[in-house]
């Protein structure tokens, strides 16, 4: 494998010194990123500079340098894990054939599709959340979010550098219209519709961080037992950079709600105290969990059986020893509730193939658990009668087989008049998203925290939360 070449125009660790046409594509694709990233990057903060970490090292340590430097100068490069020697594919009908080096033909509509889908994920999110840095509740949470926004736009290079090696000229066209299209735009929207959903505030951002980005976490996994090798190579070193993001919605939640038991013991209503109320959070809770599970597709789907059995998308954890004894998936079943005639709860199992995006989303929605559980036992330690609960997969779907139906978070049809009539008790309502932009007030002096989260128990990179995290061209506060 070619060492890592920090020094090149586009740092990266597969040899673009070598590849002179690969690396003349790329870094003709460079000077749009960049414009893009300065028409629709971090608004009214590209000429600060960032206390950032940059990918210098696939190494499972010691892989990121940290120092302040301006966003549009950031290092954006292409990294790729080591190759494991005459690796295998191991699942669906491949299994036991060597890993593919290079795109097959008969698989590649399907891979470009894949690659494509998951590259728009990467800008889309950078989009939804370009305004956030205006009402950033402390110096610290600034700094994380342009450090998950850069790692987002790195992602993308990860993907449209496969776009241009194995895709040819519609992997060129493909990686060019992964900066035409725009989030939330009613001509050209980004692919998956939690990708257009608007991010306004902070607590949208740390419940998108949360379980949209923990989405991200499955998806990658999946495509890193991938029997094309580049793409499962790529994948693994994103999950190295998606684990912060992950860690930003977990603990950001966690400090919220940490700052609402304190206010809960000294006022009696927390939002005249301008804190975020544990049933306003809940709200939040079900909205993004529920366009999260979206993500994941059909509950039936003869498109994840094709990948799966083609060798393109594995279960998470597919080689990992004794997570699962049948790597073919031919044999057995999957059962799932699916809608009835009446309306209500049936039972219907299908091959386990076609339950290939089921069993990945179970395994998301467990893991979504184990994480709500640390808020629980935050509010369980501190002696407040409150839990916070995941809804039912039907409640809010857009996708799938609850698309569009009216049941309660608690998994009940409730009809549709009642629905709508008691919609703004589970989902944020306008009056809800009104005060909570009204509490986010920017604060960005260092060591400084707005009143309704608290402060993070550590900083980054062994430095204390009143480090300078972020250093100002001008007076952030007057700024337009």
């Amino acid at each position: 494998m070619p060492n890592v070449d920090l020094d090149a125009k586009i740092p990266n660790n597969v040899g673009l010194a070598d590849d002179r046409k690969l690396r003349k594509a790329l870094e003709a694709w460079q000077p749009n990123f960049i414009e893009w990233w300065c028409d629709m990057g971090p608004e009214g903060f590209q000429a600060d500079d960032i206390f950032l970490r940059t990918a210098v090292s696939v190494k499972p340590s010691g892989w990121a340098h940290f120092e302040h430097v301006k966003m549009p100068d950031y290092r954006w490069g292409v990294f790729l894990t080591p190759g494991v020697e005459d690796r295998l594919i191991h699942f669906g009908d491949n299994q036991g054939k060597k890993a593919w080096d290079s795109v097959p033909g008969e698989f590649r509509k399907e891979l470009r599709r894949i690659i494509v889908t998951q590259g728009d994920t990467e800008p889309a999110s950078v989009e939804q959340q370009r305004m956030l840095g205006k009402t950033a509740p402390s110096m610290y949470d600034l700094r994380n979010l342009f450090q998950v926004n850069v790692e987002e736009g790195r992602h993308l290079w990860a993907m449209v550098y496969l776009l241009h090696k194995y895709f040819g000229r519609d992997g060129r066209e493909e990686a060019e219209d992964l900066l035409v299209r725009r989030s939330g735009n009613a001509d050209s929207p980004r692919i998956l519709g939690a990708f257009n959903e608007p991010i306004s505030d902070w607590l949208s951002f740390f419940c998108f961080t949360m379980f949209t980005d923990r989405d991200g976490k499955y998806q990658l996994g999946a495509l890193a037992e991938s029997g094309f090798d580049p793409l499962a190579r790529t994948c693994r070193f994103m999950l190295t950079e998606e684990a912060h993001h992950m860690f930003v919605g977990e603990t950001g939640i966690r400090r919220i709600v940490q700052r609402t038991i304190e206010l809960m013991k000294e006022n009696e209503d927390v939002r005249k105290a301008g804190g975020i109320p544990l049933d306003l959070i809940q709200k939040y809770i079900n909205r993004w969990f529920s366009v999260s599970m979206d993500l994941f597709g059909g509950e039936d789907s003869s498109n994840a059986a094709t990948y799966f059995a083609q060798g393109l998308k594995g279960r998470f954890g597919e080689g990992k020893k004794g997570k699962y004894e049948d790597h073919t998936a031919l044999e057995g079943v999957y059962a799932m509730d699916v809608p009835d005639a009446n309306g209500g709860i049936g039972k219907k199992e299908v091959p386990l193939r076609r339950a290939m995006n089921l069993i990945l989303r179970d395994g998301y929605s467990e893991d979504c658990l184990r994480g709500m559980r640390m808020w629980n036992k935050t509010l369980t330690k501190a002696g407040i009668d409150y839990q916070f609960t995941l809804p039912s997969e039907r409640f809010n779907r857009k996708m799938g087989l609850w698309n569009g139906m009216p049941f309660s978070p608690s998994g009940e049809n409730v009809g549709e008049a009642e629905w709508l009539r008691r919609c703004d008790e589970w989902l944020p309502s306008a009056e809800d998203e009104t005060y909570i932009h009204a509490i986010q007030q920017p604060v960005y002096e260092p060591g400084k925290i707005a009143g309704w989260i608290a402060p993070p128990k550590h900083g980054i990179n062994h430095r204390g939360f009143d480090f300078e995290y972020v250093k100002f061209a001008d007076d952030p506060y007057v700024r337009g």
